[in-house]
């Protein structure tokens, strides 16, 4: 198996990277959404892998960090979600985002990844709800599937379930409050407005 990479971005084609690495290109898959948040052609990156090997394919699948690798690891265990599923759901959305999401029982949200339907998206939340860090949920100020969020400020809990009360999913505004960059200490009108612009 390979852990990782650390080498030189030789090309970049949609969702592949080529990784030079001691003059050997390594063809590695990459969710779309960390293109922005890669250096260009010619750099030196490290790159953390997951290794498939098939009778007809030997693929790595690469991340930033290893919190995106474990996460892709677990999904990839959830049955009807192979390795492009899950390179899908980590597309569209943030491990971060996917965490809340599975915590709070939000699979509309991750139902919005391409070829993720409801029920798949129900049944990764059915088969990871035990197996997600609890503790990095909550650190974060991730809600529970009520719109609850232990520990945290009062404001904050008023404004997300007004957001849930005006039919945003608990992940929705969740996100809206964070993006807002507002202070748990502020009016809670303020808070939802902000986070309103969010939206």
């Amino acid at each position: 198996m390979i852990a990782y990479l650390n080498g030189i971005i030789a090309d970049m084609e949609d969702d592949t990277l080529v990784i030079d690495v001691g003059g050997i290109g390594y063809h590695v898959r990459v969710p779309l959404n960390i293109l922005d948040l890669l250096p260009g052609i010619g750099d030196r990156i490290k790159i953390y892998t997951y290794t498939l090997v098939r009778e007809d394919a030997f693929q790595l699948f690469g991340f930033l960090s290893k919190d995106d690798l474990s996460i892709f690891k677990k999904l990839i265990l959830v049955n009807g979600i192979g390795p492009k599923g899950a390179l899908s759901i980590l597309s569209s959305m943030s491990a971060d985002t996917l965490r809340f999401a599975i915590f709070s029982g939000d699979a509309k949200t991750i139902a919005k990844a391409p070829g993720i339907g409801a029920r798949t998206a129900e049944r990764l939340i059915l088969d990871l709800k035990d197996k997600i860090s609890f503790p990095t949920v909550i650190q974060d100020g991730e809600a529970g599937s009520s719109g609850k969020m232990p520990g945290l400020a009062q404001g904050f809990q008023d404004v997300m379930e007004a957001l849930v009360a005006l039919g945003y999913s608990s992940t929705e505004a969740h996100q809206a409050i964070k993006k807002s960059g507002v202070s748990p200490e502020e009016n809670t009108e303020v808070i939802l407005k902000k986070a309103l612009l969010m939206l």
